[in-house]
């Protein structure tokens, strides 16, 4: 056995995306699986659809390429808007993607002519996170490049909350998106079908039914993976938190002082840590660091083991506390959040191991 590893088990994906899915439904809301957090993990990908997600969300080309060299054909979007540089690519291999800027429209119409392929578009509609997006008052101007292309059509539109500056969903803000896709369709003259509205962080307005009329779809990653909501903080009650476990081996076990000795300045990361005294206790070093992992998205599952911190290639943990004796080479398991698993998935130096029961 090899570690670090990060153990994923699909059936749990597909329990809660079935979940996910068939309260959204309840409201007219198609969800797609988001793949993004797990690297795209083809199993990983395979149980989201099994669970009931419409299509697939990633924000990476080499994801969704590598998600039909595995051989699956169902939609695919491509989350990030689209570089200039990967535009040809896109045109010939994703279904859906997200875009925000009329010399986008042009260049993408240009690449599907090229390409002679067709790709449905989701504008993009900034609601106050100010990440990607126009503004309301953008509409026309957006409906105009698009109302120029042949190749191109407008599926709807969508907007990101609660991923750069914490703002979260409301009936207010996505109430404004519903009235911008209506305006849409008056400049294009023909209905839109999507109103993308948001990710995991929109579940609690399907959850208490306050979701406005004419959300038709949500991109769901967090709350499939891992049955959590961490721009709510909560661990969403109907589905699982144990489908990602993340594991380390033991090398150094031994009784240190809690407070460093000598004269201290910025880690190897540029941090300033803080330490309390709290004398000689038992500390455990393991061979995970930043490098493979965040380390402060992981919660030991073990009782009476705490973070201390980590560098790039060590995770220290303070197990005074702890049960029972602690040897290198034991294994101590994580339930990591949605930054750590994300991190472990794309370091070459975690291991996956898949898990279909």
């Amino acid at each position: 056995m090899r570690y670090p590893e990060i153990v994923i088990r699909t059936s749990v994906i597909a329990e809660n995306a079935e979940k996910v899915a068939v309260l959204c439904s309840a409201m007219g809301i198609r969800v797609w699986g988001v793949t993004k957090g797990v690297s795209a993990n083809p199993p990983v990908a395979r149980a989201m659809l099994d669970g009931g997600c419409a299509g697939l969300a990633d924000s990476r080309m080499d994801n969704i390429r590598k998600m039909r060299l595995f051989g699956i054909r169902e939609p695919m979007m491509l989350l990030r808007i689209p570089m200039p540089g990967e535009m040809k690519e896109l045109a010939a291999m994703a279904d859906v993607c997200l875009i925000s800027m009329p010399e986008s429209v042009l260049m993408l119409e240009q690449a599907c002519k090229e390409n002679d392929s067709e790709i449905g578009i989701i504008v993009m509609v900034d609601l106050g996170d100010l990440r990607e997006g126009i503004w309301p008052d953008e509409v026309y101007v957006m409906a105009d490049a698009i109302a120029k292309c042949r190749r191109l059509r407008c599926l709807g539109v969508g907007s990101n909350l609660g991923c750069l500056s914490g703002v979260l969903p409301t009936v207010t803000n996505l109430s404004v998106l519903v009235s911008i896709a209506r305006e849409f369709e008056s400049f294009l003259g023909y209905p839109l079908e999507v109103v993308s509205g948001g990710a995991t962080s929109s579940l609690p307005l399907v959850e208490d039914g306050s979701m406005p009329r004419g959300v038709t779809q949500l991109r769901i990653g967090e709350a499939i993976l891992l049955g959590t909501d961490i721009s709510g903080g909560r661990s969403i009650p109907y589905l699982a938190q144990d489908a990602i476990r993340i594991s380390a081996e033991v090398v150094e076990v031994r009784s240190k002082p809690s407070l460093p000795i000598g004269e201290t300045g910025s880690d190897a990361f540029g941090n300033k840590p803080v330490f309390e005294d709290r004398g000689v206790r038992r500390r455990v070093i393991l061979a995970i660091g930043r490098q493979d992992t965040r380390p402060e998205g992981l919660e030991p599952l073990e009782k009476g083991l705490s973070m201390i911190g980590a560098s790039s290639d060590h995770l220290t943990l303070d197990a005074e506390e702890f049960a029972g004796p602690i040897r290198p080479g034991d294994v101590i398991s994580f339930s990591p959040d949605y930054g750590a698993t994300l991190a472990a998935t794309t370091s070459p130096y975690v291991r996956a191991r898949i898990i279909a029961s």
